[in-house]
């Protein structure tokens, strides 16, 4: 493992450890947000937009961010060098392969050379995932690949391709959005996509998702033996998140999130957006929608007061709301809105102390 993490430090030269990445949501994780995180010596990653022309726009705002922070104070924080800025964009992009479009996206990661492209969910039964990887190493070499998985099988199918991930982003069942929705969490999938790696002299570095929310999940998810942990839901609370107040006040309102969020594809069908692939579904904070659903409400129904909600702006969600409010179980221990900077410094700084306390136990 320590090669793996030495082989990060040589690729992102900005990066301190432990490891932490802000993962790409949808619409959510915007240039802001992904600057302020790598800045701060993590890695930060856009995410897909609403639609495939947003990216260049957010390449943009992500380069302007980036040099103004250099010819500013902040630069005396930041972890970014200029040497870094000119070698690749120190940011990732995420794309939902299944409904991004890979032309549109090209000549903007020519362009800009993000420093890593996080995949997921190709199209079933397609060739999708080597073309979007070939393409992409073809016109960016500087940009490494990073594909999410959630499964022990899906891992071991991506680690013995004749040109492998650079990266396995393993999610476990906790996390907040889509994901499997058949899975294990962390604990365990971890120490067995190791396992089955090393079982076959396969080393890729592992950075794990799925109900990270502090420091302490972090230190654990390095004893498990992953390199790095990316947060999600700990990020909806930061203060450069593209983020509705409604939506952002849940996540600070709900506790218990084993028991407050529940995983299911209702929201999709409820925003139209079918297109999923069946493995897959979201957890999302329980609300007036679900529980409609749950008890059997008509769909239709339902729909009709979701898109009601959808014009009430903030006050569509809430606890009987019945606005999409994706999060993780971490959602629990989230209880104020943070600076990105402050999330990952304080994060960093924590999982250290963490880690020396689990030690002294030995």
């Amino acid at each position: 493992m320590s090669s793996s993490i030495q082989l990060l430090k040589s690729t992102y030269r900005w990066i301190s450890t432990p490891l932490i990445v802000s993962a790409p949501m949808r619409v959510f994780t915007g240039p802001e947000l992904a600057t302020a995180v790598s800045s701060a010596g993590g890695i930060g990653f856009i995410g897909p937009g609403k639609s495939p022309e947003d990216l260049e726009p957010a390449f943009q705002k992500a380069r302007k961010l980036l040099e103004q922070m250099l010819h500013s104070q902040q630069s005396k924080r930041s972890s970014i060098s200029s040497a870094d800025l000119e070698d690749k964009l120190p940011i990732g992009i995420g794309f939902q392969i299944f409904d991004a479009n890979l032309q549109v996206a090209l000549p903007s990661i020519a362009t800009h050379r993000p420093a890593a492209a996080w995949l997921f969910v190709p199209r079933d039964g397609t060739d999708d995932l080597p073309v979007w990887m070939r393409e992409i190493r073809n016109v960016s070499p500087q940009t490494q690949i990073w594909l999410q998985v959630g499964s022990v099988k899906d891992a071991m199918e991506a680690a013995k391709l004749s040109n492998p991930p650079d990266v396995l982003v393993l999610q476990g069942i906790d996390a907040g959005g889509h994901g499997l929705a058949k899975g294990a969490g962390i604990v365990s999938l971890i120490p067995e996509v190791r396992d089955a790696m090393a079982s076959t002299g396969i080393e890729i570095p592992i950075i794990t998702a799925g109900g990270i929310a502090d420091d302490r999940e972090m230190a654990a998810a390095l004893g498990l033996g992953a390199v790095g942990a990316a947060m999600g839901t700990r990020f909806l609370a930061s203060k450069e998140a593209e983020i509705a107040a409604g939506y952002q006040n849940e996540v600070l309102r709900a506790t218990d999130g084993g028991q407050s969020t529940v995983r299911t594809p209702l929201f999709d069908a409820l925003a139209g957006r079918n297109n999923w692939p069946p493995q897959f579904d979201g957890r999302s904070i329980i609300n007036g929608s679900t529980k409609d659903s749950e008890a059997g409400v008509e769909f239709e129904k339902n729909e009709a007061q979701f898109r009601e909600a959808l014009k009430q702006g903030d006050k569509g969600w809430g606890k009987d709301g019945r606005l999409t409010t994706y999060a993780g179980t971490g959602v629990g221990l989230i209880h104020e809105v943070k600076s990105a900077d402050d999330i990952v410094h304080n994060s960093r700084e924590s999982a250290r102390v963490a880690l020396k306390v689990a030690l002294e136990l030995l």
